[in-house]
C-alpha cells in the first residue's frame, strides 16, 4: 500500500496533488481526522462509495454515512441546514463532531433513500486542505481494528488494511475517542453519543 507521509498536519502542495488524483480515480484511503483514523473516498463517487461499504461491511439502507466538509456553505450543499443547525455549526466547528441533518438531493446515488447525512467538519488542516483541492467532500467512516494499538499506530494500521485500500494519508500516531454525534434533524439538537466534542 502506498504511504503518504505528513508532517505537521500540513501536506505539501504537491502531496495534495496526488492524494486528490488518486481520489478523482476513485481511489480509496486511509487518513487522519482530529478523532480516529478513518476510512474516505470521493463522497460523489459512487463506485468508491461502494468499495468503503463493502469493506467495513455497512447496509447503506440502514447506517448513517457522513461526509467530511471543509466550511459549513459547503456542507450545505449536501445537507439541508436550518438557522438552528448553523448556529451549532459555527459554535462547534472545526471540532471533533458528527453533525445529522436532513440530506440534500444532491448526494450520489448510494445516499439515496436515506434521509439523514453526518457532517464532519474536522479541526484537522490535511482533511480540510484536501477536501478544498479536491473541492468535494470526503465519505468518512472510522477504521475498525482489533484492539487500541491497531487504531493509533500507523505501520500497524497499514498492516491491517494491506491489500485492501489504495493509499494511506500518515500523519503520527491517531487519537482513541471518536467524535461526538450530535441529531440536528429535529427542532433542538440532540447528543446521541458523546465522544471527544464538548458541545457549546
Amino acid at each position: 500500500m502506498k504511504t503518504i507521509r505528513i508532517w505537521n498536519d500540513t501536506p505539501s502542495d504537491r502531496q495534495l496533488a496526488e492524494i486528490c488524483d488518486m481520489l478523482e480515480q476513485g481511489a480509496i484511503m486511509i487518513y487522519p481526522t482530529d478523532t480516529l483514523y478513518a476510512l474516505g473516498c470521493d463522497a460523489l463517487n459512487t463506485k468508491a462509495i461502494e468499495r468503503i461499504c463493502r469493506l467495513k461491511g455497512i447496509n447503506t439502507e440502514k447506517t448513517n454515512l457522513s461526509v467530511v466538509c471543509d466550511s459549513i456553505s459547503r456542507a450545505a450543499e449536501y445537507a439541508r441546514i436550518d438557522n438552528t443547525g448553523f448556529r451549532v455549526m459555527r459554535d462547534n466547528t472545526p471540532g471533533p463532531f458528527t453533525f445529522l441533518f436532513k440530506a440534500a438531493s444532491s448526494l450520489p446515488r448510494a445516499f439515496k433513500g436515506r434521509k439523514t447525512v453526518g457532517i464532519r467538519i474536522p479541526e484537522c488542516k490535511t482533511d480540510l486542505m484536501i477536501v478544498s483541492t479536491l473541492g468535494k467532500p470526503l465519505l468518512t467512516t472510522s477504521i475498525e481494528a482489533p484492539d487500541e494499538d491497531y487504531t493509533v499506530n500507523p505501520e500497524l494500521i497499514a498492516e491491517i488494511y494491506e491489500g485492501r485500500v489504495d493509499f494511506m494519508v500518515d500523519s503520527g500516531e491517531g487519537l482513541t475517542e471518536p467524535s461526538t454525534i450530535v441529531d440536528c434533524t429535529g427542532s433542538t439538537p440532540e447528543i446521541i453519543r458523546q465522544g471527544k466534542g464538548i458541545l457549546q
